[in-house]
């Protein structure tokens, strides 16, 4: 088998399903299996996996282990050369394992592979490339000042190798993975990507970027942005700290408070809500689904109108919720079209094949709308 596809998921249901709808459709032409481990769900996520798709291999978990050990328990299972360590919140494009194996098959020196990370906005995740959050680089991070932290001398769309992949989605040769023991268990949620990253370079291989192949991440509907959190964020950066980079005292008291401030600081950012201030004019549904439009019609308290694809012509499109219908549309190409429109006071919902509902994210960093119909 040429790909294990490792989809940890947790509470989200409607998300979990788009998921495996994409990665369904993103490896028609390839030898692979998808790996769910569900880290105890109190939703349906997996009567849903079991109704949906049961060619899928479902693991469930009787209590939520964390991100580190539920995948090193996929992994253990997993059959393919390569495995794509993949978030729930995520949708893939049609050639977005097609690209990664390619580049892999050329690469002597393959550790991990990333691909551009768009948000629910259309907007580029920069957490895409990393460089090493060195001490220095961590502590300027965690007080807000982030322009080393991110590997911006690669180009969005270029490809080039990089320190540090974030885990949404990580594309490795599964004997690497085994080599360096998977993701380090003394992290419970977030570190483990840079950590599981730099332990590859470490061994002697190295990571690349790939932006030349896109893959949405809602991002915010995983894990909402809580006291836990931030404890559990950056508590996970001062284990990262402590295990490659504990040589003096002094920087670990400076990175300790640095943490500390961060807290605090992110904690008060945090007790404000957010708000939009998006005025919708028109609601368009990209369809040739008469039968979907007039049901989405029936749920939703808006006039919608269906148009095709030549509506994109239109370069300046502003105020417009898009509903796009992935039967009509490839993910690759709605991607495309939210790349195109972001950032000009428009919203994006997708309609997964053959799905009753609609879902998508207006803020990266909040939890994502599901509508059902």
């Amino acid at each position: 088998m040429n790909l294990s596809v490792v989809i940890l998921n947790y509470n989200v249901r409607y998300f979990l399903e788009q998921c495996i709808k994409s990665v369904e459709r993103a490896t028609k032409n390839i030898e692979a299996e998808i790996i769910v481990i569900d880290n105890n769900s109190q939703d349906d996520s997996c009567a849903m996996v079991k109704k949906l798709f049961p060619q899928v291999t479902l693991i469930e978990n009787k209590e939520n282990v964390g991100f580190s050990k539920a995948n090193n328990q996929a992994v253990a299972v997993a059959k393919g050369r390569y495995i794509c360590i993949l978030n729930p919140d995520t949708a893939v494009g049609e050639n977005t394992f097609l690209d990664c194996l390619h580049f892999a098959e050329v690469k002597e020196d393959l550790g991990a592979i990333g691909v551009y990370l768009l948000d629910g906005t259309g907007n580029f995740l920069p957490e895409s490339k990393r460089n090493l959050p060195t001490p220095q680089v961590s502590f300027l991070k965690l007080l807000g000042f982030g322009r080393h932290y991110y590997a911006r001398k690669i180009g969005e769309t270029s490809k080039g190798k990089v320190d540090v992949l974030v885990g949404a989605f990580m594309f490795l040769k599964k004997s690497v993975y085994d080599e360096v023991l998977g993701f380090d268990e003394d992290y419970f949620m977030y570190g483990e990507d840079i950590d599981l990253s730099y332990k590859i370079t470490q061994a002697g291989y190295q990571n690349y970027y790939l932006g030349t192949t896109s893959v949405l991440h809602y991002k915010g509907e995983s894990t909402q942005k809580d006291a836990l959190y931030l404890e559990r964020f950056y508590g996970a950066m001062s284990i990262f700290y402590r295990k490659h980079f504990s040589s003096s005292g002094v920087l670990n008291s400076l990175v300790n408070i640095g943490v500390s401030v961060a807290k605090k600081v992110k904690g008060k950012k945090r007790s404000v809500p957010s708000e939009t201030s998006v005025v919708l004019e028109n609601t368009v549904v990209l369809t040739e689904n008469f039968s979907l439009l007039k049901k989405l019609s029936e749920s939703m308290e808006r006039p919608l109108k269906a148009s095709s694809k030549a509506i994109f012509q239109d370069s300046i499109i502003r105020n417009t919720l898009f509903i796009f219908d992935a039967e009509y549309m490839p993910y690759a190409q709605i991607f495309q079209v939210m790349k195109q429109l972001k950032n000009r006071n428009n919203q994006f919902r997708i309609c997964p094949p053959k799905s009753n509902f609609i879902l998508g994210s207006d803020q990266s960093d909040e939890k994502g709308s599901v509508t059902v119909f």
